[in-house]
Order: C-alpha cells, then sequence, then structure tokens
C-alpha cells in the first residue's frame, strides 16, 4: 500500500465511484393531509334552511315566529350546531313554504354533490402523491445511472 493508506491499484482504476446519498436532508417524507371529512346530516340540512329563508328575503325572527321556534334556535340549526326533530324539521319546511319530502331531496343532492368534491379531491391528492413519487423515482434513477463518458483512447484490440 502507499503511503496514504490507498491501495496500489487505485491509481490505475479507469473510473471512479459517484455517491449519492439515498436521502436528502432537503427530502423530506411526504405530509400525509388528514382525510376530507364528510359532512354532518344537520350542516348540510342547515345550509339548505337558510338558503331557502334568504331566497325569500325572510328574517330568523319571521320564519322562526311561522315555524313556532326561537330565532336564536332556527340560527343554530343553520349553523349546524343543533340536531332538530323530525318534527322541527316537518315544521321548518311548512314556514318556508316547501314540503319535508322536497326538503329532504334538496338535502341529499347537496350531500350528493359534496361527496362528489370529496372524492375528486381525493383524487387529486392520490394523483399529486403518485407524480410526486414518480418525480423522486426519476430523480433517484438519474443520479444512480452511470455517467457516460467519450474514452480517451481508440479502440482496444483484441489478442487473438
Amino acid at each position: 500500500m502507499g503511503a496514504r493508506n490507498t491501495p496500489p491499484y487505485a491509481d490505475a482504476m479507469a473510473e471512479s465511484a459517484r455517491v449519492v446519498p439515498l436521502r436528502r436532508g432537503s427530502m423530506e417524507p411526504p405530509v400525509q393531509e388528514p382525510p376530507i371529512q364528510e359532512p354532518l346530516w344537520r350542516e348540510v340540512l342547515g345550509r339548505r334552511l337558510r338558503v331557502l329563508r334568504q331566497d325569500q328575503d325572510e328574517t330568523l325572527a319571521e320564519t322562526a315566529g311561522r315555524a313556532g321556534i326561537s330565532p336564536q334556535y332556527l340560527s343554530e340549526i343553520e349553523r349546524g350546531r343543533k340536531e332538530p326533530s323530525s318534527e322541527m324539521i316537518a315544521a321548518l319546511a311548512g314556514a318556508l313554504g316547501t314540503t319535508l319530502t322536497a326538503l329532504t331531496e334538496q338535502v341529499a343532492g347537496d350531500l350528493r354533490r359534496q361527496q362528489a368534491l370529496i372524492r375528486l379531491a381525493q383524487t387529486q391528492a392520490e394523483l399529486a402523491q403518485t407524480r410526486q413519487a414518480q418525480t423522486r423515482q426519476a430523480q433517484t434513477r438519474q443520479a444512480l445511472a452511470p455517467q457516460t463518458r467519450a474514452r480517451t483512447s481508440g479502440p482496444v484490440a483484441l489478442a487473438a
């Protein structure tokens, strides 16, 4: 061995190794976002009741008075804070000039639309994660690929 503790053949080697770390400090694992929560029935119902009331240009007090409840309670229902009974929902539907069946169909439609948006957002998030993984894999393959160099000498003569 030489004076530098290197093997005697080291100087005669044609290529040197290129070391690439598998993990880089800047490449942190992707943060998993919590799944998007499905809305609660009372939240969707409350939003639908508010839309119906506002479409008629009514105040909380006017609608609540016809339904036989306090404006504060109607406000809590519209904000999705309270879970009204079926009798209360029917009274609110009547006060807003609709039927319980029509109101239920509207809320179900709202739920379906929101569910479709949730699925779309989840699909987009999964696609983004897949793209990130593919980009990382391509970068790793590129970093680990042997470097091609032009030979400094001509063709090698083969012994017969």
